[in-house]
């Protein structure tokens, strides 16, 4: 069974009302925009919505009435709550099965990227040479920190062609499925072997600041014009 964990808590400092404010014209905002897309994804079995903010309750029930809602302990919904608290507390919720835990502020990964990434993750974890899966953007450009490069050496090319530059990937927080088993074993949203899930074009978009709102709303509209 696998099991759309999504987590929405009131409250967020960076952009006010980021999981239900108009969005692009859509009165449920990110909100509705990520349900429906997981409503549509043939191998999601169930949604899980976990909050502690009516209006994000009133939406989903809207939406869909088969849609779990979680309504998360105060302690578990602050700004001070750490990642870690939130993932220890999943398997108290969801208690078997396979959990792909994604965000309303990846507006582009469709019902048909969740798809490919649930195909994907079964299919690998068959191998057993990766017990889970995340979604990462492929960073293949000069990268440095404060002591210089750290993807390339300049002793020997100063500036290579960045084909050849060995890859690095970024974790941009749109997927990460895993087992409830792993949860309980290592405490964590991926296991010990990931499978980094490339995620293409428009699906690694993110909504952190109120400049990416805005310009998530123009792409979306853009989009949808076509």
């Amino acid at each position: 069974m696998i099991t759309a964990f999504l987590p929405c808590r009131a409250g967020s400092e960076r952009v006010p009302g980021k999981n239900t404010k108009m969005f692009s014209g859509i009165k449920g905002g990110l909100l509705e925009v990520k349900l429906n897309q997981l409503l549509q994804a043939r191998l999601i079995d169930r949604i899980v919505v976990s909050t502690n903010d009516q209006e994000v309750i009133d939406i989903a029930k809207s939406i869909d009435k088969n849609i779990i809602i979680d309504r998360r302990p105060e302690h578990l919904a602050t700004s001070a709550t750490s990642t870690d608290e939130l993932i220890n507390y999943v398997p108290s919720i969801i208690k078997e099965g396979h959990v792909l835990w994604t965000h309303v502020t990846s507006p582009f990964l469709t019902n048909k990227v969740y798809d490919q990434a649930i195909s994907t993750y079964l299919k690998e974890i068959e191998t057993s040479k990766y017990d889970s899966l995340m979604s990462v953007n492929k960073i293949q450009s000069f990268l440095w920190n404060k002591e210089g490069s750290i993807n390339y050496d300049r002793e020997v090319e100063k500036w290579p062609r960045t084909q050849t530059i060995s890859e690095l990937f970024e974790i941009n927080s749109g997927i990460f499925l895993n087992a409830v088993e792993n949860y309980n074993i290592y405490g964590d949203r991926i296991g010990k072997k990931p499978f980094m899930f490339e995620s293409e074009g428009y699906a690694s978009f993110d909504i952190d600041w109120p400049q990416d709102f805005k310009l998530g709303e123009m792409i979306y509209k853009t989009l949808n014009e076509l």
